[in-house]
């Protein structure tokens, strides 16, 4: 073996230490009080969801102490190879969630004397908050490294020390410690705040719900109807892995969980039928990513998209559902161009037909079912995964398998060893929220990419998914979002409006109130509202508009429907945009997965997981630019249908390749057809033309190909 290849494994075991935590042995003591502490946690927090009447700052750092407890437990302070180093470890990590548990009962008996004393602190509450601080910094470096403890230190000794040595926009006055130790540990602001109640809320009842799913057989059943779905087509292992990982991950939430557990079957199968073995982790990478944008369930962003925007989590999956299939078919346009190219065979998979698997196993959709109807009845989220995960069970006792009462424990178990680490992050994140609602910086930092734009949509575009990257280097997906949601979520919501805005006075269909506006700004301006005017004049005459006035000028001109589709677009664009993190390199930790399991080198494992997941950067242009989101049924399927041939087209492009090769002369063409029906406008001509002129270079290049192998 080369040095290079030593490297290249040796770098590969490296991040996959960062992928499986080190978790004791289940059957240990210390794996058993794992597993009865996540079962009595899970019912509680069921309770907490359902019945529970406890204020919602107590069930938060219930919440963060059992997790802390847990989590602790599961990932070692330290490796050591004696037992007596072994026992040292376990004695820090049990002290540190005992500990933990400690602060949370001191906040619950001792809140009313805090108050009672006008929120001065006393000897004891200053040793409980810094080290209820210090339990989630270290859990957090723990499992995620030192980037969110160092973001989250840099953030709150910037409120009330260094802050007012800058000079400049982020200068700050600053606070006194004592209030910044209030807000972070004993209010419903910092670590107790909206995000806490978002992860003990919706991401644990979802997360509950994935693992009961799993531990019933829908896991099984999900890949198994993919192969007999599309296993027998031409490269049909391909389609499995894309199939089968988007439904997995839709339940689990999870790409790097999604890989590891479908990857084992899908890689194998996808390199016995012919595909190279980095193509085949780089598909699975990028279906597996893709899984968090699949609804029902798509991950914790989701469920915090719904708190930010206080836009109904049923309308979220639902406008969610045709972007998410844009990005599995683009995803499938290169396993079949792969396939063509590869000359991959279909390999028989299963003997059985669709038809008998989905009769066999029908009943695992019903709890899907059952979610999906409580949501779009109006029932909470929390709600609806309650009944859910009771449904589940009752389904299961239509199987073969039953689920036995063993099974409903090891899934309560398995549930909050799956939240864990999750809910110490999301925890922990919410200092850093809460410092920028403190300070204002979120504000400075959406006037300042403002600026850097220049008001130019695309460049606001790049800025973000720059930034996206940057921060997925050292953020998990969830928290990435968080952060770009809280920076930059309003300046890129603004310029989506405004860019309707600008339509409307192009058009001359300006409301009336909104010209009044414009009268107080500039009276000659008032009379050029009636007209049509060019798009530069529209977006120099929104630039003379101050930006007190602005938030007033959408309000008046743009009905809720619109303002409510720019501000959900804002906010899946850098939802999508985050998921970048996963198949980028230099840390893509889902590609990495991918590549442990294939044997391939990581970094090229990444960068061929990063060319496949196209569809991250695509997808985002469309919400931005179109009314792919929040517009008239017949214009989104408009979009769906011309964007999923220009997909088609964009691969061919970039492969150099459709049925059959394309020379320099066709793969350029076969951009121009790309672009034509990416490219945001409002023609459909545009868009037809795009498409005869692909369909003319499918034709051709598939004729190519059946020559060249007759002849051979």
């Amino acid at each position: 073996m080369s040095e290079s290849q030593v490297h290249q494994d040796q770098e590969m075991q490296d991040k996959l230490k960062s992928l499986e935590l080190e978790q004791r042995d289940e059957h240990s003591h210390t794996g058993r009080l794992i597993y009865w502490v996540g079962v009595l946690f899970a019912l509680a927090h069921i309770y907490f969801n359902t019945l529970g009447t406890l204020s919602e700052l107590w069930v938060s750092a219930i919440h963060f102490s059992g997790f802390a407890l847990i989590c602790a437990l599961m990932v070692p302070a330290f490796k050591s190879s004696s037992a007596r180093g072994r026992r040292w470890a376990l004695t820090l990590d049990l002290a540190i969630g005992v500990v933990a548990i400690a602060c949370t009962i001191y906040l619950i008996l001792f809140e009313d004397a805090l108050y009672d004393r006008g929120v001065n602190f006393i000897t004891s509450d200053w040793i409980v908050s810094f080290v209820a601080i210090a339990i989630a910094l270290e859990l957090t470096r723990r499992t995620t490294g030192w980037f969110i403890p160092s973001l989250i230190l840099v953030a709150l000794t910037y409120v009330f020390w260094w802050g007012p040595y800058i000079d400049g926009i982020f200068g700050f006055a600053g606070l006194s410690l004592e209030t910044v130790m209030f807000r972070s540990y004993f209010s419903s602001e910092g670590m107790f705040g909206s995000i806490a109640r978002i992860s003990w809320t919706y991401v644990f009842m979802f997360i509950l719900f994935g693992a009961f799913l799993v531990k019933s057989g829908a896991g099984d059943f999900i890949i198994e109807l993919s192969r007999c779905a599309a296993g027998r087509f031409v490269g049909g292992p391909g389609f499995v892995a894309v199939l089968g990982s988007g439904l997995m991950g839709s339940v689990s939430g999870s790409s790097v969980a999604n890989t590891v557990s479908t990857g084992v079957i899908t890689i194998p199968m996808m390199r016995k039928a012919g595909f190279p073995a980095r193509f085949s982790a780089g598909v699975e990478a990028a279906a597996s990513t893709g899984g968090q944008l699949m609804p029902p369930v798509m991950g914790a962003g989701a469920f915090i998209m719904a708190s930010y925007t206080q836009i109904p989590y049923v309308e979220i999956i639902a406008v969610s559902t045709l972007p998410a299939l844009l990005y599995f078919m683009s995803v499938g346009f290169y396993v079949r161009v792969e396939a063509m190219r590869s000359h991959a065979h279909a390999i028989e998979l299963d003997t059985r037909s669709f038809g008998e698997v989905f009769k066999e196993g029908w009943h695992f959709l019903l709890p899907l079912a059952v979610l999906v109807a409580l949501l779009i009845y109006g029932f909470t989220p929390t709600y609806a995964a309650g009944i859910s995960i009771l449904a589940v069970i009752v389904s299961s006792w239509l199987s073969k398998h039953p689920m036995k009462f063993r099974d409903i424990l090891d899934a309560l178990a398995q549930g909050s060893r799956n939240m864990a680490t999750t809910a110490i992050l999301l925890v922990a994140v919410g200092l850093v929220v809460n410092v920028v609602a403190m300070t204002g910086i979120g504000n400075t930092f959406s006037l300042m990419i403002s600026e850097w734009s220049g008001g130019s949509l695309f460049i606001m575009l790049a800025l973000v998914a720059l930034a996206s990257l940057i921060l997925g280097m050292g953020l998990p997906v969830t928290a990435a979002y968080i952060v770009l949601a809280t920076l930059s979520a309003p300046a890129l919501y603004n310029l989506i409006a405004e860019s309707h805005l600008i339509d409307l006075i192009m058009a001359g269909n300006l409301p009336e109130q909104a010209k009044v506006i414009f009268m107080l700004i500039d009276p000659e301006k008032y009379a050029l509202l009636s007209a049509p005017m060019s798009q530069a004049d529209a977006t120099a005459l929104i630039a003379q508009v101050p930006g007190d006035f602005k938030g007033q000028l959408l309000e008046q001109a743009l009905n809720p429907t619109v303002l409510s589709a720019a501000l959900l677009s804002a906010h899946m664009i850098i939802f999508w945009l985050s998921q970048d993190s996963n198949v980028t390199p230099p840390v893509c930790l889902t590609a990495f997965a991918a590549a442990a399991i294939a044997k391939t080198p990581p970094m090229s494992t990444g960068f061929m997981a990063w060319k496949l997941a196209k569809g991250l950067y695509i997808v985002p242009l469309l919400l931005a630019y179109t009314n792919f989101i929040g517009g008239e049924t017949t214009d989104v399927l408009r979009i769906f249908v011309f964007a999923l041939f220009g997909l088609y087209a964009f691969v061919g492009f970039m492969e150099g390749y459709l049925e059959g090769p394309l020379n320099i002369a066709l793969r350029i063409l076969s951009g121009v057809a790309a672009l034509l029906m990416l490219w945001p406008h409002h023609n459909i001509l545009i868009d037809s033309a795009g498409l005869v002129l692909f369909i003319g270079l499918f034709i051709y290049s598939r004729k190519a190909r059946a020559s060249s192998l007759s002849v051979a």
